[in-house]
């Protein structure tokens, strides 16, 4: 049996599934594709998460975009990080040509371009549906963690938040938080250690300045009112296809704070608001998150195991999660250690450090007999990848060098034009559009000081009508001719007891 036979059986043995799954691709040997050797993605086992790798111009782009079609045309909606602003043209049909329908031909397959249908979100104020989070969602423990702060510093953020839920004070945007920051590191601080403890002031500086910087990078446009229902991102459209939401972060290369902010509180949510399911026979929600790295190489170390907890506990609420990124060691090895599905493209080998992780990134993949795994690596062509994934028992499949299949939707970007026609149509814009000012603390606390100011006892007297513009006030106890008598004659006594102590009489004064 030639060693193309010997793939083809190893192919069709690993990659054949009880359940639903979609074609991916097609298995390759020595260059050339294996007829009838196809390659599935089974629906089941998309919860176990996965990674989309490689260099710059590799197809890791349209590999995700490839991969999302077929979560949609499947009823599981979709999340899509869009951080170079090339993913919009999912929402319009491609359009065939003599590389796309060679490339079909080879897979046995026909091309036929569908547009797919899509929710633009956005962070900013880029034209799409708007995402906002209060600071109460987030609460205090996530918000240390975002902010970096140590466990002193920690507790002082859990004391606002008790102090506000105590007093019914809404925490909803960051001029909330800052508000009662400082209400209880100034005028109300006396008030607030007899009930809750000693306040530091250095500690209330500090998480100051770490707001401050966090708003540098946008986040005031974040944080507020209409909170985004993440039940949103698990609709279905009207004929049946699972909706996908293209979050255009274009703007957050520059922000990567604010960008791990958002997917970390994103994260949290889900996993909060979502029911246990087990393993389904599809995930409820599926989400690519590309330029992955933006989000680890700005996350603290607590940050990291926020988000590793989150990823290996979220797989049981029906959610898969995706990165897609240049290189594998750019996710942590305990995030990567969860991935069941590796799609991975070409790598550049230009420098000896180059050269040292290709060879940590092919350790990574089960052993084979068909390929010299790193030496592949450097020579895969564009829309070529070796994948593995986890099967329906959760053993991993065989190792296999596949052609993938080119999106049907557009690969390239929407005109402006129909950017705005999809914003008009979409059914969630109205529901987010309006940027809400609730009464919260900030309202709550201003109104307290300024009523504690106008209560406050004058420090000068008021100017009586018809006297001259003499001051005048109301008569006391003191002003009366009796009391003021009785207090002339004491004074007396007392004075001369005093002298006569001393040695002081009126003759010795005079002299």
């Amino acid at each position: 049996m030639s060693e193309a036979s010997k793939l083809l059986e190893t192919v069709q043995t690993g990659y054949t599934f009880k359940g639903e799954h979609v074609k991916i691709g097609r298995a390759m040997f020595n260059g050339e594709v294996v007829p009838d050797a196809d390659v599935f993605l089974p629906l089941k086992t998309l919860n176990r998460h996965g990674l989309i790798a490689g260099a710059t111009g590799t197809g890791k782009t349209k590999t995700l975009q490839m991969i999302s079609e077929c979560l949609s045309d499947n009823s599981i909606p979709v999340l899509l990080m869009d951080i170079k602003g090339d993913l919009s043209g999912i929402a319009a049909a491609g359009a065939a040509n003599d590389k796309i329908n060679a490339r079909y031909q080879q897979l046995g397959m026909e091309y036929k371009p569908a547009a797919y249908p899509v929710d633009l979100m956005t962070l900013s104020n880029e034209k799409g549906i708007r995402m906002r989070a209060t600071v109460t969602e987030f609460g205090p423990v996530l918000l240390s963690k975002i902010l970096g702060l140590n466990d002193v510093q920690g507790g002082l953020v859990a004391l606002i938040f008790k102090y506000c839920d105590d007093n019914q004070m809404p925490l909803l945007d960051l001029k909330d938080f800052i508000k009662v920051l400082q209400y209880i590191g100034d005028e109300g601080k006396q008030e607030i250690e007899k009930t809750y403890g000693k306040i530091s002031t250095t500690s209330t500086g500090t998480i100051l300045r770490k707001v401050v910087e966090l708003q540098q990078q946008g986040a005031d446009r974040f944080f507020g009112e209409r909170s985004f229902d993440v039940e949103d991102l698990m609709r279905i459209s009207s004929d049946g296809r699972g909706m996908i939401h293209v979050l255009r972060v274009t703007d957050m290369q520059d922000r990567p704070k604010l960008f791990s902010t958002f997917m970390l509180q994103l994260l949290a949510e889900l996993y909060a608001t979502c029911p246990e399911e087990g393993d389904l026979d599809k995930p409820k929600l599926v989400m690519f998150i590309d330029e992955a790295h933006l989000i680890f190489n700005e996350a603290s170390q607590a940050l990291l195991q926020q988000l590793e907890t989150v990823i290996k506990l979220i797989r049981s609420k029906g959610i898969g999660i995706f990165f897609c990124t240049q290189n594998p060691q750019d996710i942590p090895a305990a995030i990567l250690s969860q991935l069941g599905l590796k799609v991975q493209h070409a790598l550049r080998a230009f420098t000896a450090a180059d050269r040292k992780t290709i060879k940590q990134a092919a350790e990574n993949f089960p052993m084979t007999d068909f390929y010299k795994t790193d030496e592949l690596l450097t020579q895969l062509g564009i829309g070529e990848a070796l994948v593995t994934l986890l099967n329906e028992k959760g053993i991993p499949t065989p190792l296999v060098h596949t052609m993938l299949c080119a999106p049907r939707s557009r690969m390239d970007v929407l005109t402006d034009a129909e950017i705005d026609q999809l914003v008009a149509s979409s059914k969630l814009a109205a529901k987010y559009a309006k940027e809400i000012d609730s009464d919260s603390a900030h309202e709550i606390l201003t109104r307290k000081l300024e009523a504690a100011a106008a209560a406050a006892p004058q420090a000068e007297e008021k100017p009586a009508a018809g006297n001259g513009g003499r001051t005048t006030r109301e008569p006391s106890f003191f002003d009366n001719p009796v009391v003021k008598q009785v207090g002339r004659t004491a004074a007396s006594v007392i004075t001369r007891s005093l002298l006569g102590a001393l040695g002081l009489t009126g003759r010795s004064r005079r002299r």
